[in-house]
């Protein structure tokens, strides 16, 4: 008897006739829940409750099984836009993440784990937590499990874990990766609702181009085997392809291809988001900054959008977003907001990740045009 494993089965059952009732390309399963909440302060977990509730409810996708969390921690927690809290700036608040973590438990998660590759450094993640602010010890009481993993290396894992690109890919044929990507049932990425320098907006797909580990695709990872110990960024290997990851994970495809960080990022990120699905998509944009990812780049601005946004698919959560931001989320290169780069939000659905059509999108909980927070500079 031929067996499977989980993701040959996921992959097979979305290629099924009778998968294809649900799946993220129909109307159904591109469903985006959005909402206004203008502050911290409020009940969170009784609004992302209705949210999730408006999606077919969090106990059928989490009761019984592993739930791992992507969060958005990019950038070192001493790096401050105008001084603010990080989390109402750059990084996903931590009460947000506490509110999904309470949810996942109540929803009888059998564990929570929260996972981020953190940045210039292969320490417990904990220690970046207790470095950014964090209430560790609430968020260790959330939920009846919880652990706590940095992706940037191989961390409490014996090995890494390959996981290839389905269909034709771009830049990299399979990634390797902490094994806590794959030794989970439901992965969640909770983004930030913020426009990015390279690749146009920076969302629920773009929140796992940190999956990567720098101790493999950062700029001083091993040329042979990968470097436990990273410190520094992915933009050598990733942004501009000057030097290839470490030999111990699949070279490029074509070595010769485009080194313009506008076409590269988009793809690895679209890669990398076929190759690990994300099965919930939750996007902070209560508050957030504009003019791009982090206070390191020029001239950026904080604002107040006061939304949130969840889908089960995150190509049509991110296409939500987009449009919440003001912009076009089928815009080629040279629109805004991808002025100098291609837009991921197509390149997944090129991979077969989701739908970026609105007119595919099933939006409930408020109306775009109602709820809508433009980002342009001088809006």
């Amino acid at each position: 008897m031929m067996t499977y494993t989980r993701r040959q089965w996921l992959q097979f059952m979305m290629a099924s006739p009778a998968w294809l009732g649900t799946a993220a390309s129909s109307k159904a399963g591109a469903r985006v829940a959005i909402a206004r909440c203008t502050s911290y302060e409020t009940d969170l977990a009784a609004v992302l409750a209705k949210m999730f509730d408006q999606l077919g409810g969090l106990d059928r996708l989490v009761r019984g099984r592993t739930a791992t969390v992507k969060l958005n921690m990019t950038g070192s927690p001493a790096l401050r836009l105008r001084g603010l809290p990080l989390g109402s700036t750059h990084y996903c608040h931590p009460r947000v993440v506490h509110a999904l973590v309470h949810l996942l438990g109540r929803a009888g998660a059998h564990r929570v784990r929260l996972v981020e590759s953190a940045y210039g450094t292969a320490a417990p993640l904990e220690e970046y937590i207790l470095e950014s602010g964090w209430d560790l010890r609430a968020l260790r009481n959330a939920a009846p499990r919880v652990e706590f993993e940095n992706t940037n290396a191989r961390g409490s894992y014996r090995a890494y874990v390959r996981l290839r690109v389905p269909g034709q890919a771009w830049i990299f044929p399979a990634y390797d990766l902490n094994a806590a990507y794959e030794q989970t049932d439901v992965f969640i990425s909770l983004a930030k609702l913020k426009q990015h320098a390279t690749t146009g907006v920076t969302l629920s797909l773009k929140n796992c181009f940190g999956n990567l580990p720098a101790s493999i695709y950062g700029d001083d990872a091993g040329e042979d085997e990968p470097n436990e110990q990273p410190t520094k960024g992915r933009v050598n290997v990733c942004h501009l392809g000057k030097r290839q990851p470490s030999r111990s994970a699949p070279g490029e495809l074509d070595p010769r291809s485009s080194r313009d960080p506008g076409y590269r990022v988009p793809r690895i990120t679209a890669e990398i988001v076929a190759a690990r699905p994300i099965d919930l998509a939750i996007i902070d944009g209560i508050e957030s900054m504009a003019g791009g990812e982090g206070p390191w780049i020029p001239n950026c601005r904080p604002v107040r959008p006061g939304l949130l946004i969840a889908g089960l698919n995150p190509v049509a959560t991110d296409a939500v977003a987009v449009a919440l931001m003001g912009f076009d989320p089928l815009a080629d290169r040279g629109s805004p907001p991808f002025r100098n780069c291609d837009n991921t939000l197509l390149l997944a659905q090129q991979l077969g990740v989701g739908t970026a059509d609105l007119n595919q999108i099933e939006v409930i909980g408020g109306r775009i045009e109602d709820l809508r927070f433009p980002f342009a500079e001088g809006s």
